[in-house]
């Protein structure tokens, strides 16, 4: 992927904070042309922006449950794991790390029952040798970029 220049983030910036986010509004809003906005805003949804699958609360669908697991696993069954990770729907995302752990996964539930089968789950992979889990009690900083966006365009001066 392509670093983004000072007008893709201005962009973005504008998109994130403005209620309205059609093309002309940005266009007026950053005093740019509106087919730059346009062309720009389209290579950005088709390169960068995710898609509205990360826009949707895993409550809005009753999965108000969160968890992360942590997996040790056996490196040489990394791929694999992986590619079953991807077949459990409550498996919101993983991440490989550094460190004890080997995979962060994000773990949606409906409730504790459920999330006892999802971690089942996880430990009959093959190749994962142990699962901790931790409960999500309260989101205390939302997954957010827009700040990481303002700081961004405020070090390019």
């Amino acid at each position: 992927m392509q670093l983004l220049d000072s007008t893709d983030r201005r962009i973005l910036h504008t998109l994130s904070t403005t209620a309205k986010r059609t093309g002309s509004a940005i266009a007026t809003a950053l005093n740019l042309g509106r087919n730059t906005v346009q062309t720009r805003m389209t290579r950005l949804e088709n390169e960068v922006l995710d898609s509205v699958d990360r826009r949707i609360p895993p409550e809005a669908l009753g999965y108000g449950l969160l968890s992360f697991v942590e997996l040790h696993v056996e490196q040489r069954c990394l791929e694999e794991i992986a590619a079953k990770l991807e077949t459990i729907p409550e498996v919101l995302e993983a991440h490989g790390l550094t460190g004890s752990a080997d995979i962060l996964v994000r773990v949606a539930a409906k409730d504790a029952e459920e999330l006892f089968r999802v971690h089942g789950q996880l430990l009959h992979i093959e190749g994962v040798n142990r699962a901790d889990s931790a409960l999500s009690m309260a989101e205390l900083v939302p997954y957010r970029t827009t700040a990481l966006i303002k700081h961004s365009l405020s070090t390019d001066a």
